[in-house]
């Protein structure tokens, strides 16, 4: 099959994209490659994709090393900096490749960050998916798999099931994914589109986002850094590890007409006072916690119900938490020059 992968340089698309390849699929990714969070981690994955192994040299804080490079390719990957809010650029992609499928990871993510600038979440993650269901419906491509979110469930009672009214989202963030899933019903509802939209939950694991807490907790203990955390640390989420989360979207490509599936550990939810003593008991040091007031458009607590995984993916979580964090800690260790210089 052939697939676009939007995102595909991104902590969940890089791996997706590697699963699809595994799988014996081609894969068009695109990404624009932005400065959100240091470049050199989107370089690092898909220098992975790539085979490039001299990418380190061309890359740095916020130039990629890939960008304005035109069509890269290997193997049946190739690779295009490509924006989604570029609907000319993305019809000339429909218009040359027959895709069988979309599987739409590009997104501006990031609670707080969005609150500062809510202009380009609303921009990338609402209007950026209808220029990919508006290209869609002009080739006659009939599926999308949708990237959304946990945050949408702010307020709601646990554990969480994908029928609970999520119509009062704490953040630009959550309410610009709600918009792409509304938008998205749409297209299917008028043009026939058969639309999957997981919803994850708390995904962590090697090469991760930096401004997620894993990778900064990692980073700061072994650095004998002070750890920054939000409230008193008995905030819990439902971990659930990338290759899960990447197993379960591919899966999620299945015909299903429209339905909105959680990605999640779909256990009780692990509080970060736990996750940083498994972290300092992996990297035989104490952590430094400087505490920093909780903030209203955090989630006290996230736990999934994957029922709906389970039946109609056939999809349940592999990797525990403990192991998760465990290859966290050993791919830090293993890059660790690469990582004491990543902004954070």
């Amino acid at each position: 099959m052939n697939y676009l992968v939007t995102g595909s340089a991104g902590f969940i698309g890089s791996k997706v994209t590697e699963l699809l390849l595994a799988e014996g699929h081609r894969v068009f990714g695109i990404d624009n490659l932005n400065d959100y969070y240091d470049v050199r981690l989107k370089d690092y994955r898909l220098a992975g994709l790539l085979m490039d192994k001299d990418w380190l040299s061309r890359s740095s804080v916020q130039k990629s090393a890939f960008s304005g490079k035109g069509r890269l390719a290997h193997g049946d990957f190739l690779f295009e900096s490509v924006d989604l809010e570029d609907l000319f650029r993305l019809d000339q992609l429909f218009s040359e490749f027959s895709f069988d499928g979309v599987i739409n990871l590009a997104a501006r993510a990031g609670v707080r960050f969005s609150m500062e600038n809510p202009h380009i979440y609303m921009s990338t993650n609402a209007v950026g998916t209808l220029n990919l269901l508006e290209c869609m419906r002009k080739y006659g491509v009939k599926k999308q798999v949708l990237a959304s979110t946990s945050s949408l469930y702010a307020g709601q009672q646990m554990p969480f099931t994908e029928d609970l009214a999520v119509n009062t989202p704490l953040s630009p963030y959550a309410a610009s994914k709600k918009a792409a899933e509304l938008m998205a019903y749409s297209y299917h509802k008028l043009y026939g589109l058969d639309i999957t939209v997981v919803r994850y939950f708390t995904v962590f694991g090697p090469a991760g986002r930096p401004d997620m807490s894993i990778f900064r907790f990692i980073k700061w203990i072994d650095e004998e850094k002070p750890l920054e955390l939000f409230g008193d640390g008995s905030q819990s989420r439902d971990f659930t590890y990338v290759d899960d989360i990447a197993r379960g979207t591919v899966l999620a490509l299945k015909e299903v007409g429209y339905e909105i599936i959680n990605l999640g550990g779909g256990r009780n939810p692990i509080t970060l006072q736990q996750v940083i003593k498994w972290l300092e008991d992996r990297l035989g040091k104490r952590a430094i916690i400087q505490g920093k007031p909780f903030h209203i458009a955090d989630i006290k607590e996230t736990w999934a119900d994957i029922t709906k995984a389970r039946e109609i993916l056939g999809w349940v979580p592999r990797i525990s938490p403990e192991e998760g964090f465990a290859r966290s800690v050993n791919w830090y260790l293993a890059n660790r020059d690469l990582v004491q210089s990543i902004q954070l």
